[in-house]
């Protein structure tokens, strides 16, 4: 993956309650986890396809505090405005090209 290497697009294990200390013996947060990387994987390649930089905006995956997987959008406000104006597009009927 791309990227400038900011520390909000880590693409470490970003794990809900980590900060906050709270980890729930026998809950799978790895499984969780890994499914949600590799939906952040597949929606980062189509970002990529569709001409956006990773370093502006990119999925993220996590965990919840149950262990599902959570893939989660994070970018520059100016990004993810670009990337609402190529789906909106998508949904009137456009081309979708950024």
């Amino acid at each position: 993956m791309t990227g400038s290497g900011e520390d909000w697009l880590n693409d470490g294990l970003d794990v809900a309650g980590v900060d906050s200390g709270l980890w729930v013996s026998g809950i799978d947060y790895i499984a969780g986890w890994r499914d949600a990387r590799e939906a952040a994987d597949r929606l980062n390649r189509a970002l990529l396809g569709a001409g956006f930089e990773l370093s502006t905006v990119r999925a993220v995956a996590s965990t919840g505090e149950d262990g599902r997987g959570v893939v989660r959008l994070a970018g520059w406000p100016d990004a993810v405005r670009r990337l609402a104006e190529v789906l909106d597009a998508r949904v009137d009927g456009g081309d979708g090209a950024a």
